[in-house]
């Protein structure tokens, strides 16, 4: 394993779903009583968890390939890649976006990584990728491409 990130949501968001329940608990509880405020504010919380577990994103680079999530692609398909600093990764992923792109962000990571492909059947000309630690994808994407000419 050359690289391995796993993007979850900050610790902010855990806050704000817990405030967000315990706003549930108090008017559902005053309106129809403690017991359902409790059941309705632990829902809230199990939906929250759910769509942040869902939402976390596994990035990992091994000897073969780069897996984001579910999608994955040989080295032996990719051209370059470049670290994008939070300004650069804003407008490349806005109007400076192709709409071929496979985009792999999420908001609360505000630095990425642009994968270059070099794959005459794919249309998809890059991977726009959030990371919180761009440099070292960067370098783990030249490293195993290197690696993968010399061996």
């Amino acid at each position: 394993m050359l690289f391995r990130e796993r993007l979850t949501v900050p610790i902010m968001w855990w806050v704000l779903a817990s405030l967000f329940a315990l706003s549930v608990l108090l008017a559902v509880g005053a309106y129809l009583g403690p017991v359902w405020g409790i059941g309705t504010a632990l829902a809230t919380v199990m939906v929250a968890t759910a769509i942040f577990i869902s939402a976390a994103v596994v990035i990992s680079i091994d000897a073969r390939e780069i897996r984001i999530g579910r999608a994955s692609i040989e080295h032996a398909y990719i051209a370059s890649s470049q670290a994008l600093a939070a300004e650069e990764a804003r407008q490349r992923a806005g109007v400076g976006a192709d709409a071929r792109a496979h985009l792999v962000l999420r908001p609360y990571v505000r630095t990425a990584v642009e994968i270059t492909l070099d794959d005459p059947d794919d249309p998809v000309p890059y991977w726009l990728v959030s990371t919180r630690r761009p440099q070292q994808l960067a370098e783990a994407l030249r490293e195993a491409a290197s690696s993968t000419l010399t061996g």
